[in-house]
């Protein structure tokens, strides 16, 4: 590595770290209608929203009714977005003439875009118009990040409160986490991509002669915007077909830092918000010392390995450096692994390299990063929500160990909580496991493995764990775009999206309803180093256990016999 690598690691902590403090106290502020510094301006336009859809922001909801609102919500934004798709060629905004999507993956894509994982088997320039982008798929990641973050509050409120029976308003919540959570930031950061040249265009495309004299269209359209809200929305989905590898998406080395550095810019500051609501910052910086343990460990893993020469070169007449194939040339080596680790702690997707060119054990640790639940840093809310779900399993084996009834900030864990924990833990293993084995024991489904061996089953595992953990990125191999694989990604999706929102909801609504009970010298720290620790095991072992024979029979394997190859 040269000083160059180590700088860009140095400036993407900086970048990330130190505003996330001010920007979870604000988020805590907005989510509970405190008035910030963007209330002036936009305080009139969250009333006015109210009232043209008749929501009533003072009265709040059962978790029941609060997950019935976002079940509806969702719904509705699933049809319009499928509408959209397979309807295109009808609708306006279409300069290329482009077609409607083929059904199953209209279904597919519009289940990616509304679950917040934003898995292409297209390529977008080459298939949707910008009415498509724009409205359908721009809509889809604003809002399903929104949902993201109104679940994390509520189940904050849950926490939080003592003996209540509501957790919130979900109209309240999307309309805040939207207006003041990500329309300002997405417009700072589209501004600045424009100004780093990435286009932001009605205009057709480009008809261009190379200088080989060779015809060219170059795409062109409304990208800045959408890419704003990918990155920090932790969708992922690109304008372009080959993502932020795309120099019209990723244009320049100051537009990759901060587009690199915005995708868990959120996940961070609500680790802070979690903490406002509880009253202890003391659990922020122990949960965040957490997932920094993991994010470093994965980090330093991924970047020892892509720095390895290929052990099937070695031979004293080859001169070799950190191989370069698959990655992004411009910045180099470690500005790819920064990203591919960046991208699967959280449940973002976007690529500036090429996933299927990782070394078995970088494309170990992207694995894993997912498959852990991605709670490393997670999805904007989801990553929070799913590391206080490990937070409250380490809760619950300490109380175990010591032979006490587990509590967590002075609630108590019941049987109801215990159980609804428990559904939780089998969300990765149906989604991955299950679905997976299935599409590798057919042989049509099979079929779309490009590589033999080892390799080509970490293509198909990588592309269901993907799915089920609402992350979108994929082994560019796999070829996904069959009726079959859309329909069970598309199945996956879902179960990975609501299979942990619906237990978070009503473990919110359990939580809320008990007393607290007064944190005394007996009970058991949630915040030092001891804890820190339990909880980065916890996960570990979870994610370990569950997949480590799949792991074993691909990137493993795949590592082991490069390494007999020497």
């Amino acid at each position: 590595m040269h000083s160059y690598d180590y700088w860009l690691i140095i400036a993407f902590f900086a970048v990330v770290l130190v505003p996330a403090p001010f920007l979870g106290r604000f988020y805590y502020k907005v989510m509970e209608g405190q008035r910030t510094w963007l209330s002036p301006v936009l305080w009139p336009v969250e009333k006015a929203c109210y009232r043209l859809s008749g929501v009533d922001e003072q009265q709040e909801q059962s978790w029941q009714k609060y997950m019935l609102a976002l079940l509806a919500f969702n719904l509705a934004g699933f049809l319009l977005l499928f509408a959209i798709l397979v309807f295109q060629d009808y609708l306006p905004l279409n300069p290329q003439k482009l077609p409607g999507q083929e059904w199953t993956l209209a279904f597919n894509t519009a289940v990616s875009f509304m679950t917040n994982t934003n898995w292409q088997s297209y390529s977008g320039e080459a298939s949707l118009s910008y009415l498509s982008q724009m409205a359908g798929l721009t809509v889809q990641n604003f809002v399903s990040a929104a949902t993201g973050l109104a679940v994390l509050v509520a189940l904050c409120r849950g926490i939080g409160r003592k003996s209540a029976q509501t957790l919130g308003n979900f109209w309240v919540d999307m309309t805040r986490a939207t207006l003041y959570g990500l329309l300002p930031l997405c417009l700072v950061l589209a501004l600045f991509l424009v100004w780093q040249g990435v286009p932001q265009t009605f205009a057709h495309y480009v008809d261009a002669v190379t200088m080989q004299g060779v015809d060219q269209v170059i795409p062109l359209g409304p990208a800045a915007s959408q890419i704003a809200i990918k990155q920090l929305g932790t969708n992922g989905g690109g304008f372009f077909g080959v993502n932020s590898a795309h120099p019209f998406e990723d244009p320049t080395a100051w537009a990759n830092l901060f587009e690199v550095a915005s995708i868990i810019l959120i996940p961070v500051a609500l680790v802070f918000t979690f903490g406002h609501y509880v009253k202890d910052l003391r659990q922020s910086r122990a949960i965040l010392g957490c997932m920094l343990a993991l994010f470093l460990i994965g980090g330093a893993t991924s970047l020892w390995s892509e720095y390895q020469p290929n052990p099937t070169l070695n031979n004293p007449a080859v001169e070799q450096t950190a191989p370069l194939e698959g990655k992004e040339a411009r910045f180099g080596t470690t500005g790819t692994v920064l990203w591919s680790v960046t991208t699967t702690a959280a449940s973002n997707g976007s690529v500036n390299g090429m996933q299927d060119s990782l070394s078995p054990l970088s494309g170990m640790v992207a694995l894993v990063n997912m498959m852990v639940g991605e709670v490393i840093f997670g999805g904007v809310g989801a990553g929070m929500y799913g590391m206080l779900l490990n937070v409250l399993i380490a809760v619950f084996l300490a109380g175990l160990m010591i032979g006490r009834t587990p509590e967590y900030l002075g609630k108590k864990l019941q049987a109801k909580e215990v159980q609804l924990l428990v559904v939780t833990l089998l969300v990765m293993p149906v989604g991955v496991l299950v679905l997976g084995a299935i599409a590798a024991s057919l042989p049509g489904p099979a079929g779309a493995i490009s590589n033999p061996g080892p390799h080509g089953f970490s293509q198909l595992l990588y592309a269901y764990t993907s799915a089920s953990a609402n992350n979108g990125s994929a082994f560019g191999g796999f070829s996904a775009n069959t009726p079959f694989h859309n329909l069970m990604l598309g199945l996956g999706m879902l179960i990975g999206r609501f299979g942990y929102i619906l237990p978070v909801l009503a473990l919110a609504g359990s939580l809320a309803m008990k007393k607290a009970a007064p944190i005394g010298q007996n009970s058991f720290p949630t915040h030092g180093p001891l804890f820190v620790t339990l909880l980065t095991v916890t996960i570990l072992l979870v994610g370990g256990l569950t997949f480590l024979p799949t792991l074993a029979l691909g990137p493993i394997a795949e590592h082991l016999s490069m390494a007999a190859s020497k």
